[in-house]
């Protein structure tokens, strides 16, 4: 399952990266493209930060069998964002999380990539793909942490948030029966 949330993240890291090279954050002193995955950050990698796209993975199930002899895998993820604008009033809010929305449709599509084992490199081309389904925003809320740092490192409260849901599927490198 690791190579396929890998693949996900990384075909969705690159298309940021081409997409907006300037949204980008910085993690324990290295600059790199807005996304991450909280289950592979440091604990202590503080506060989230603002302007950034967020995966977190959840439950897995495998799907009736399909046509042929593999089982289809689908895992649930969720990529949450906030912004606290751009301008010391934070009234541009709104537009800044618009441009995000559109930010995360451009790198979700086209909603497939080649699934890659990313623990080697160079990385290894497994032979299949991952796809998805495209995201499905929840509705606009406080964000989750009431006190979070911007990228600027300034303390904001119950700040708009953005929750995107879809599915991830893949079949797995065994053959589950």
């Amino acid at each position: 399952m690791q190579f396929a949330k890998d693949s996900f993240y990384m075909a969705l890291y690159a298309r940021l990266g081409a997409l907006n090279p300037a949204r980008t954050v910085v993690v324990n002193g290295t600059t790199r493209p807005a996304i991450l995955v909280l289950e592979n950050e440091l604990p202590s990698s503080g506060d989230m930060l603002a302007d950034a796209f967020y995966i977190e993975w959840g439950p897995a199930s495998l799907l009736e069998h399909q046509a042929g002899s593999r089982t289809l895998v689908k895992v649930e993820c969720a990529i949450s964002y906030f912004s606290s604008g751009t301008c010391e009033s934070t009234v541009d809010r709104g537009r800044v999380l618009g441009a995000l929305d559109t930010e995360l449709f451009s790198i979700c599509e086209p909603p497939r990539t080649a699934k890659c084992d990313f623990s080697q490199s160079p990385s290894v081309d497994l032979g299949t793909f991952v796809f998805w389904t495209r995201p499905q925003l929840d509705a606009w809320k406080p964000a989750a942490n009431p006190m979070v740092f911007t990228n600027a490192g300034e303390t904001t409260a119950n700040l708009p948030r953005h929750l995107a849901s879809l599915s991830v599927f893949f079949f797995p490198e065994v053959n589950l029966q």
